[in-house]
């Protein structure tokens, strides 16, 4: 079968929307690739960095509540989203879903805002890059390892969505080996097999040394963590088998997220004091220098540098194909829309490396200003993201009862309906609000939310969109 016949009959007949066909973007991502980028979207920087502020902040036993609490929130909206791409696996995901099911101002907003947050990130992630190449180089220049590995992460995204794929694939890879090994020396410590005295549980005798507060505090900081793993949805559009790839891809996604965020939180909460940890050296770092493990910070160095381009990677594409699903849709520019022959949006790809290279720049030279405002815009993108999917999937299921009457023709069905969805909407809620307490993610608070809210209402005003009305059920 060639792409255009492969892209056209997965599509789904019954959705009236434009579907990827005419053989522009490719079907080339596997089973393989997308289980992994499902996974590796859930582990970053800011596990092997901010866990240990999380520690910090709320103490062992409130980091343990608060990724907990979020990693359930993940699955719950996973599970939604999951339901919805294996339905209509299309590259606009979950802008394409709200546009259909809620509101076109919500799909406008929804698209727009996860592009900037993905194309400023990539600036913010080359950045991080640079700098963390100085431990070994302390004598060259961050701009030019930053501007080196701009242009490799541009030149991975340019020649296909497979390349994409396996470059995450070995990045992913090497985050999953370094968690695991983590884990299993951490567990050792703590039974005295390895650091040569068994340090035990002392430290979650006071477990929450902020109480509900410190909880709350770092509830964003784990959202931030964990976000990435919507992904998934985006990806289906270019999956091969995307109603089996997309489905098996998500099963595995919860267990995973708690042997790997809970269970090397809980390490770090165990091994390190929570007055000693913070985001000064990863925790990770400590934990294997306390083990006696030689060339620990070299190890946890090139792990981390991975990471970050593990995380430029996955949001140059996703950047990509978001600016390109809205292009089709009359959202953006129609240029944007234009694919390569090897199925790449090669303008959504310039343009978005374009934004990245000039957030690259104002992180040199506009750092306490230019640069803040940027990353503080971009810093509610997740929640919102979220919020936007939980939303739309309880109206999707709504229209789409009323319009077949049964489920039979969904090839996932979320088990969660719809609690998952009504409980994702709440704590994604309450950590929106609780980011007020945090003085260093209010100023996301001051710029983000108003930013949101004038593409919405802007777009709803401009063009008088109205809500997607819910049919009434059909007699079968």
């Amino acid at each position: 079968m060639d792409n255009k016949s492969e892209l056209m009959t997965t599509c789904n007949p019954h959705i009236s929307v434009t579907c990827e066909s005419g053989g522009e973007l490719k079907r080339t991502l596997n089973s393989r690739i997308i289980s992994m980028i499902a996974l590796g979207g859930s582990i970053g920087t800011g596990l092997f960095l901010a866990s240990g502020y999380g520690v910090h902040t709320a103490g062992p036993g409130g980091a343990v509540v608060a990724y907990g609490v979020i990693a359930f929130m993940v699955y719950w909206i996973m599970t939604g989203l999951t339901e919805m791409a294996a339905y209509m696996p299309v590259t606009g995901s979950f802008e394409t879903y709200s546009t259909k099911y809620v509101d076109p101002a919500l799909g406008f907003a929804i698209g727009w805002n996860y592009w900037f947050t993905w194309a400023v990130c990539l600036g913010s992630e080359v950045i991080a890059g640079g700098m963390l190449m100085k431990y070994w180089f302390p004598d060259s220049s961050v701009t030019l390892w930053s501007g080196l590995f701009l242009l490799i992460l541009t030149c991975l995204n340019l020649f296909s969505a497979r390349a994409f794929g396996e470059a995450e694939y070995v990045f992913a890879g090497i985050k999953v080996v370094t968690v695991i090994v983590f884990l299993i020396v951490g567990a050792l410590m703590i039974f005295g097999i390895v650091g040569g005295h068994a340090i035990g549980l002392s430290n979650y005798v006071s477990p929450f040394p902020s109480g509900f507060t410190g909880i709350l505090m770092i509830a964003f900081s784990a959202a931030f963590s964990l976000g990435g793993t919507e992904l998934l949805g985006i990806a289906a559009g270019e999956s091969e088998n995307p109603e089996v790839t997309v489905p098996k891809a998500n099963k595995s996604l919860m267990w995973r997220i708690v042997l790997f965020y809970i269970g090397a939180i809980f390490v770090v909460g165990a091994i390190i004091p929570w007055q000693e940890a913070g985001i000064d050296i990863s925790p990770f770092t400590l934990v294997f220098e306390k083990s006696g493990i030689p060339y620990a910070a070299d190890i946890l160095n090139f792990v981390i540098i991975t990471s970050v381009l593990s995380c430029g990677n996955s949001g140059t594409y996703a950047a990509t194909r978001l600016l390109y699903a809205l292009a089709k849709g009359n959202k953006a520019p129609a240029f944007l829309g234009k694919v390569s022959q090897n199925g790449v949006p090669v303008n959504a790809l310039l343009f978005t490396v374009a934004i990245g290279a000039f957030s690259f720049l104002t992180g040199f030279y506009a750092e306490s200003t230019v640069y803040m405002w940027l990353l503080a815009l971009s810093g509610l993108t997740t929640l919102f993201t979220w919020l936007g999917i939980s939303y739309t999937h309880l109206r999707f299921r709504k229209i789409y009862l009323a319009e077949h009457g049964n489920l039979s023709g969904l090839k996932y069905v979320s088990p969660w309906y719809p609690w998952g969805s009504i409980a994702a909407l709440i704590i994604c809620s309450i950590v929106t609000i609780g980011t007020f307490l945090d003085p260093e993610s209010r100023l996301s608070v001051y710029l983000g939310v108003p930013a949101f809210l004038i593409l919405l209402f802007g777009y709803k005003i401009k063009y008088k969109t109205k809500m997607v009305p819910i049919p009434q059920r059909k007699q079968y």
